[in-house]
């Protein structure tokens, strides 16, 4: 079986972080290991705490995963300060770590941040020259260009800059009010779009986890970054459109909604 690693915070609630990635690389047909950044209280109104782990603990369980069973590939979710980016930067080179996917975690679907300001240049200059692929929503994705995004252009423009800047690929979720909820991926000087059906859920708790565990259980199962995108999107429509309604806020979506899921397929 094919392993992927993801290293995140807890979400307390289960709809996000390490949870949501172990239920979606399970789904996706991955063993699935994990790294924790940070111990969240929260839920689907907001989050009341943050509890990080330090520097050396991170480097611990990085070293005993890798030691041990080396994942096919890795996946980055929430790291809120500079200290533990430059540790997990760090020893995923040393290990040489393959198809590693940056999901830039900024902000809360609830609306509370979860990277600390001056991370977020650590981030760039450690985490994303050694990513596969990067996958800020809008406002991330302005965050890390510089660039503000109105529209399809403005999306093609930014893919590029941080693309170009930082030798990644680049996937740009467009389910903020840009388009309906159409993907752009820059990779290797090309574009590609990936479309949607925006689905009437206000229950989106998770979603980015979701998408980039998703992208890193395929590309660990041999599949290319296009196809590990195409098959992403597909497996989290359905999580969506199962309308799980869970919590008095914006709700997690229905991971297992098919225990005998094809998107578990070999290539």
């Amino acid at each position: 079986m094919r392993t992927a690693l993801s290293i995140a915070g807890s979400d307390s609630c289960g709809g996000a972080g390490i949870q949501a990635d172990i239920k979606t690389m399970t789904m996706n047909g991955v063993y699935a290991m994990s790294a924790i950044t940070a111990l969240t209280a929260q839920n689907t109104t907001g989050v009341r705490a943050i509890l990080e782990s330090t520097p050396e603990f991170m480097a611990q369980q990085i070293d005993a995963v890798f030691e041990d069973i080396f994942p096919d590939s890795v996946k980055i979710g929430m790291v809120s300060s500079a200290a533990l980016i430059k540790v997990i930067a760090y020893r995923l080179k040393h290990y040489g770590a393959k198809n590693i996917v940056v999901d830039p975690v900024m902000v809360a679907t609830s609306g509370s941040a979860l990277i600390k300001t001056d991370a977020i240049r650590t981030l760039t200059d450690e985490l994303l020259p050694i990513a596969t692929v990067v996958t800020p929503n809008i406002p991330e994705a302005q965050a890390l260009s510089g660039l503000g995004i109105a529209n399809k252009e403005d999306m093609l423009l930014a893919a590029k800059a941080i693309g170009d800047t930082y030798g990644c690929s680049v996937l740009i979720k467009g389910g903020h009010s840009i388009n309906d909820a159409n993907d752009l991926l820059y990779s290797n000087g090309k574009y590609y779009w990936f479309e949607g059906k925006r689905i009437d859920n206000p229950n989106t708790h998770g979603t980015g986890c979701t998408l980039s565990s998703a992208i890193a259980s395929n590309l660990a199962k041999g599949f290319t970054l296009s196809e590990s995108v195409k098959r992403a999107k597909a497996y989290i429509s359905c999580a969506l459109d199962a309308k799980l309604d869970l919590g008095k806020g914006s709700g997690p979506i229905q991971h297992n909604f098919d225990l005998n899921s094809h998107f578990a397929e070999e290539m």
